[in-house]
């Protein structure tokens, strides 16, 4: 494609909570990494995208599952602005908002982030998109970028698709999985004079989160307000009508009579896509449905389910591996291989930070072994992360497997 060429020994898609995660985890390990992110912000859907609670690290029965970065990028999170940790290690069959989790100020873990990338030496680049990918010898040789600059030629040893949107999978060829649905509906901070605080949306009295057109039962969600797969002309779509909706909600209230453009008014919009499951590679082995409480020799680390108290999955290494063989390729977040209601789980912030780690560890491997990551021994890959403080078998924090 021409232009300038910059090579790194890792390039990580996404400035979401597991590209930041891979990104810092290889800049640790020594490696040279470039970190690519198509808006200005760090964070994505957790920041830019309005998602702001860091849902639970523990089992809600007093067990913490994650650790690591995960637990690192938690406590970043409320370090320049509001929200407390519950105390939760007493707990049993908690609710959410009793759990591990803590809900923050998006901006203030941006900044939070942007020091965290900086203080390991993080090659930051902003305002950046991926526009295609080279594959040569069955592995990813490069990307192709844009900004500011012109196009240019990103060459690694080693990729990582931290992107949600799996755009450098897509654009490199990888098969994945996407058809899981999305439903029509929006998160946006506003200012709300009626409220005082609650434990879970809001950040201060008043200035709290509406959520809207999140479906109780979605089998029965419209079909209309149903987006499955992705393309340039849906995401317009769901944007445009999650806009409508909250505006005709403002409306709404106003000619009540009981609020109006002063005491009821939107802050701040997402300023990305909302859709929570876009494209999860087809793995070497896909989480499926009701796989909780299973062990996988390859374990790289333990999750709970973010909705319920008591469910607890190992994720298998090979979810992080293209199952047509692509080469120095890792998935990690919400590209991890995973389908149905394991999606659900994984699709989350605390998977997303510990897959990123993995994927991290994993790329500094490749790099150093000169090996490709997905024929690493696992044995070694667990070695480090052991060394990380991973727990990787479910016993190992006190909890046991299906019978």
């Amino acid at each position: 494609m021409g232009g300038q060429v910059k090579q790194y020994d890792v390039a990580v898609v996404g400035a979401g909570m597991a590209g930041i995660a891979a990104a810092v985890q290889s800049a640790r390990e020594g490696k040279k990494t470039v970190l690519l992110e198509k808006t200005v912000l760090p964070g994505g859907l957790a920041t830019t995208g309005l998602i702001y609670i860091y849902l639970p690290l523990c089992d809600g029965n007093g067990h913490q599952l994650a650790f690591g970065l995960t637990e690192e990028l938690l406590r970043k999170s409320i370090v320049y602005g509001p929200g407390d940790i519950p105390n939760w290690q007493k707990g049993q069959n908690a609710p959410e908002v009793k759990r591990f989790r803590v809900a923050f100020s998006p901006a203030s873990f941006m900044l939070a982030l942007t020091e965290l990338l900086r203080e390991n030496g993080v090659d930051i680049w902003y305002d950046t998109l991926v526009i295609g990918a080279e594959k040569a010898e069955g592995k990813v040789k490069s990307v192709f970028v844009e900004n500011e600059s012109g196009r240019i030629e990103i060459q690694a040893k080693c990729f990582i698709d931290a992107s949600g949107t799996g755009i450098l999978a897509r654009r490199a060829g990888i098969p994945g999985w996407d058809k899981e649905p999305n439903y029509l509906s929006i998160w946006a901070l506003q200012y709300d004079k009626r409220l005082e605080n609650s434990e879970n949306f809001d950040l201060s009295p008043s200035l709290r989160m509406n959520v809207m057109g999140v479906p109780r039962d979605e089998s029965k969600a419209p079909e209309e307000t149903v987006y499955r797969g992705i393309s340039g002309k849906q995401v317009t779509d769901f944007v445009v009508k999650g806009h409508a909706m909250l505006l005709d909600y403002y409306k709404r209230n106003w000619q009540e009579g009981n609020m109006d453009r002063k005491t009821l008014f939107p802050v701040h919009l997402p300023a990305m896509l909302q859709y929570r499951k876009i494209f999860a590679i087809k793995s070497m082995r896909d989480l499926q449905t009701d796989e909780n409480n299973l062990r996988f020799e390859d374990s790289i680390g333990l999750i709970g389910d973010w909705r319920k108290s008591g469910p607890a999955w190992e994720i298998p290494y090979r979810s992080l591996c293209p199952a047509d063989g692509t080469g120095a390729f890792l998935a990690a977040g919400r590209c991890i291989g995973s389908l149905g209601d394991a999606w659900e789980v994984t699709r989350v912030i605390p998977t997303a930070a510990l897959t990123g780690q993995v994927a991290g560890v994993a790329a500094s491997m490749s790099v150093e072994t000169e090996t490709d990551p997905c024929r690493l021994d696992p044995t070694k890959i667990q070695e480090r992360l052991r060394g990380l403080g991973f727990p990787l078998h479910l016993p190992e924090v006190g909890l046991s497997y299906k019978a």
